[in-house]
C-alpha cells in the first residue's frame, strides 16, 4: 500500500456537540468511541445557551466514512444538538451532518474548503418545484443548504465565545 493510498483512505473532521444533557454525556462518548473503534474522552464545558447542558468539540481521524458513522451513532437522541464534519480528501468529497431535536438530521456534501455543494439534480428539482415563483425557489434552496439547521444551531455555536466582543447595531 502506498502513502498516497493511505492518505486517500484516511479522513479527518470534527464532532461538535453543541448541547447535551449532563446525563447523556458518557453515552455520547461511548457511541462516538464505538464509531471511531477506540475509546474517547471529551472535555465537556457548560453550554450557556441552555442551562444544565454541556458542549464539546472533538477532532477525529479515521477511515473515509467515519463522519457518517459518527452522525448515525448519535442520530435521534432526544435533547442532543450536534454537528459532524468530514474534510474532503484526494478525489473524495467532504460531508457535514447537522442534528437538532426538532429538525432531525441533515446531510450536505462539502468541497475542499467546507462549502456546501448542492448537486445539479437537487438544483433542477428546486427549479421545477418553484416554477416561476421566486419565493418558492428561495425556500427550496434554503432547504437544500440546510438553512433551518444552521439557524437553530448558530446560537449554540457562538455561545461562550469571547465576551469582550462588542456588537454594533445600525440605528435609524
Amino acid at each position: 500500500m502506498t502513502a498516497q493510498s493511505v492518505s486517500r483512505n484516511t479522513a479527518r473532521g470534527v464532532l461538535f456537540v453543541h448541547s447535551a444533557p449532563r446525563a447523556l454525556c458518557p453515552h455520547i462518548e461511548w457511541a462516538a468511541g464505538r464509531a471511531l473503534e477506540r475509546a474517547v474522552n471529551f472535555d465537556w464545558i457548560e453550554q450557556p445557551v441552555l442551562k444544565g447542558s454541556l458542549r464539546t468539540e472533538f477532532y477525529w481521524e479515521g477511515p473515509r466514512g467515519t463522519g457518517a458513522r459518527l452522525a448515525s451513532a448519535l442520530r435521534g437522541w432526544e435533547h442532543l444538538r450536534y454537528e459532524v464534519t468530514e474534510d474532503a480528501g484526494l478525489g473524495t468529497d467532504g460531508g457535514r451532518w447537522m442534528h437538532t431535536p426538532d429538525l432531525g438530521i441533515f446531510f450536505a456534501q462539502t468541497d475542499t474548503v467546507g462549502n456546501v455543494v448542492i448537486p445539479e439534480d437537487r438544483i433542477r428539482s428546486a427549479m421545477e418545484t418553484a416554477g416561476a415563483n421566486a419565493l418558492e425557489l428561495h425556500r427550496e434552496l434554503r432547504l437544500a443548504l440546510g438553512q433551518a439547521w444552521d439557524d437553530e444551531l448558530d446560537v449554540f455555536r457562538h455561545a461562550g465565545q469571547d465576551s469582550a466582543v462588542v456588537w454594533l447595531h445600525a440605528v435609524g
